[in-house]
């Protein structure tokens, strides 16, 4: 999941660039380029990373727990885990 990550950040780089390469030419197709790499970027990529980063569920310990008396006190030993 890691490399198809970063794989498809790659491809979204590149699209950006390319966007940027058609602009300066002067060719008025840059406009598709940078939308769909946005789109891309927007509907695939973060989601994904997002799922990716979330899924073993260590944001917990991120987390304010109201309940304790100090919420904003970060616990040393669950960002060692």
């Amino acid at each position: 999941m890691k490399t198809l990550l970063k794989v498809l950040f790659a491809i979204f780089i590149l699209g950006i660039f390319y966007g940027i390469y058609l602009n300066i030419q002067g060719d008025n197709f840059y406009h598709q380029v940078f939308g769909v790499s946005i789109l891309f970027f927007s509907f695939i990529v973060m989601p994904l990373f997002i799922y990716y980063r979330y899924q073993l569920g260590k944001y917990k310990k991120y987390v304010l727990d109201p309940k304790s008396k100090n919420p904003f006190k970060i616990d040393e030993k669950k960002l060692e885990d």
